[in-house]
């Protein structure tokens, strides 16, 4: 299961944390990421990490308040101060673990915010860019459908295009979901070989219900062997289990690199 990288967020959840990436191994993996890694400790990670023979591709940085409905602060001016927490704790984690690319979500705003917000946004990750390019680490943005997280900032690929282009670091990548991207477009496969030259990580889940690739109404037998033959990294599987997460692999084992 070389091509693929197992998110631990989403998958094997029938276990707590800790266990999933045993169960990663069980089921063949080598590569995994996770959405928010930080109510366990590096040495907790790593641990599991070297004991099951895996690497970490992918983590998110600290996203503010999950629980009070907070989706990343990169885009409130009054937290930019913490945001720049963030960031040394991200890049802490990351370094410690491995990965080489982080994920920055941008948050919730109301609409009469939005061009404070993108001001902000900008500013932090221009921050955030330059911090990790010491590290060597890749700064992902991600647009994310406004069915599923109401308000979000980033919500539109031509947008997150922009932004990249205006923060002018080569360490601002795009992280591209073929569900969000089928929910907020239509059509994924042609967005993305429209903006593949600024994707650095690919993530999937079918439409509806945010489940594996063969259980709703995208045509992932095309998006998958296109990506067997122009994408060149792990796939993220970022998807909900519709039954056991054991049983959820079918499709894609046909598509194994």
């Amino acid at each position: 299961m070389n091509s693929y990288s197992v998110n631990l967020s989403t998958v094997f959840t029938e276990v707590p944390f800790l266990e999933r990436f045993s169960k990663a191994r069980e089921n063949g993996f080598s590569y995994v990421e996770c959405q928010f890694p930080y109510a366990n400790s590096i040495e907790e990670i790593k641990k599991e990490l070297e004991q099951n023979q895996l690497s970490m591709v992918l983590l998110n940085l600290p996203p503010g308040d999950w629980d009070k409905g907070e989706r990343g602060i990169a885009v409130l001016s009054n937290r930019m101060e913490e945001f720049k927490r963030s960031v040394d704790e991200g890049i802490r984690y990351a370094n410690a673990l491995g990965a080489n690319k982080i994920h920055c979500m941008a948050g919730i705003v109301p609409d009469s915010s939005r061009k404070e917000a993108k001001k902000v946004y900008l500013d932090n990750l221009v921050y955030a860019g330059s911090e990790m390019a010491k590290a060597g680490i890749t700064l992902l943005i991600e647009p994310i459908n406004i069915f599923d997280m109401p308000g979000y900032f980033l919500s539109d690929m031509e947008q997150a295009a922009e932004i990249i282009s205006a923060a002018g670091l080569p360490n601002v990548k795009l992280q591209f979901d073929f569900y969000h991207i089928e929910r907020i477009h239509g059509n994924p496969l042609s967005i993305y070989q429209k903006y593949a030259d600024q994707v650095a990580h690919v993530q999937i889940a079918d439409h509806p219900g945010r489940h594996e690739p063969g259980t709703g109404n995208m045509n992932y037998n095309e998006i998958l062997q296109y990506l067997h033959d122009y994408y060149n990294g792990t796939i993220g599987l970022e998807y909900i289990p519709k039954g056991r997460s054991e049983d959820s692999f079918g499709l894609l084992e046909k598509w194994v690199q």
